[in-house]
Formats: structure tokens, sequence, C-alpha cells
């Protein structure tokens, strides 16, 4: 493969090897936000928390990875104005602020990072993708779990146990997926 080749594909994001348009970028977008709103009904409650395990962080990275920066932050912001005007797809068919809503806007400002990040080409390999996946997820923690503890007038240790602690595990395995997925996506495209 060519430097120049080697070069474009580094600034590239999977979305950017679809031919360029208005349409393309726009459907993107709301592709974005819906796979979001499906992920989030893959939910199963966590006995003595009040956010539920969901499909939703790992969707939300994913379209920030393949979508790039600004078409991730405007998939996942289509999102949450969606789900804020009543459109039932946040967890478990919810709609409007929860004591959950942090986690949602932590995907957006998640989504800004790993799709950055994937511009510079960290989704391109294991452990790049590792790397850019934990920077996302802590990320959305920074954001969700302080939310939860004012939210749900909880101490910071209790809103750590209730919104971080069950969830760690499952976003090791969200993470390994997306270890799998998106190095092998860039090398069929090398093909």
């Amino acid at each position: 493969m060519s430097t120049a080749v080697a070069t474009r594909r580094t600034g590239q994001v999977l979305a950017d090897l679809i031919p360029a348009s208005r349409v393309r970028d726009v459907a993107l977008v709301v592709g974005g936000a819906a796979l979001t709103g499906l992920a989030a009904q893959l939910s199963v409650p966590v006995p003595g928390s009040p956010v539920p395990v969901t499909g939703q962080t790992f969707a939300a990275l994913l379209v920030g990875t393949t979508l790039g920066a600004r078409r991730g932050v405007a998939s996942l912001a289509l999102y949450a104005l969606a789900g804020l005007a009543g459109l039932p797809w946040f967890a478990q068919g919810t709609s409007g602020i929860s004591v959950s809503f942090g986690y949602i806007l932590g995907m957006i400002l998640a989504s800004a990072a790993v799709g950055a990040l994937a511009r510079r080409g960290a989704d391109r390999s294991l452990l790049r993708t590792a790397g850019t996946m934990l920077v996302g997820e802590a990320i959305i923690y920074a954001i969700g779990v302080p939310y939860l503890a004012y939210a749900a007038d909880m101490s910071a240790s209790a809103a750590i146990a209730a919104g971080l602690t069950p969830f760690l595990l499952g976003d090791a395995l969200k993470a390994a997926l997306a270890m799998g997925v998106l190095p092998t996506a860039w090398k069929l495209v090398k093909r």
C-alpha cells in the first residue's frame, strides 16, 4: 500500500469510505441515532440500581467511532433530543429526563472523543481499539455517575456502587466486541 493511501485512510473513519454527500451524512446521523435507540431496548435491570445494563453505550461508542466526531455528536444529540421530546427509545422504552440521563449526555461527549481518536487511526488495531473504547467508557461514567448521584440524591460511593461497579464486566465484553469488529472492518476494506 502506498504512503498516500495509508495517510488518506488514517485521516478517515469507516463512514468516510461511502461516497460523500449531504444525503449520506443525514442518513448516517439518523441511522446512528436509530441504532442507539434500538440498542437501548436490549435492557436488563440491575438489582439495587436505577440504571439497567443496555446495548446503548456500545452503540453510542460504535456510532462515534465509525461516523467520526462531528457526525457522531450529531447522531447522539439527535438521539437525546428525540428521547427528550417523548420518543420512547431510551432504556426500557422510556423517554424524558431520568436519573440515568447523565449517561446519555456522557455518550454525546464520548462519541466526539472516540470519533476524533478513530480519525487518527485508533480503531485500526486490537489494542488501540481497546484504548479508544476505554476512553469513551470513562467519559460516559465521568458524566453519568455524578449525574446519577445528584438526580437520585445518592452519595458518591452509593452512585459508584449503583452506577459504575455493576457495569464494568459488561463494558469489558463490549470493548472486546469492538476490538473484533472495528479492526476487522478495516482489514476487509483494505482488500
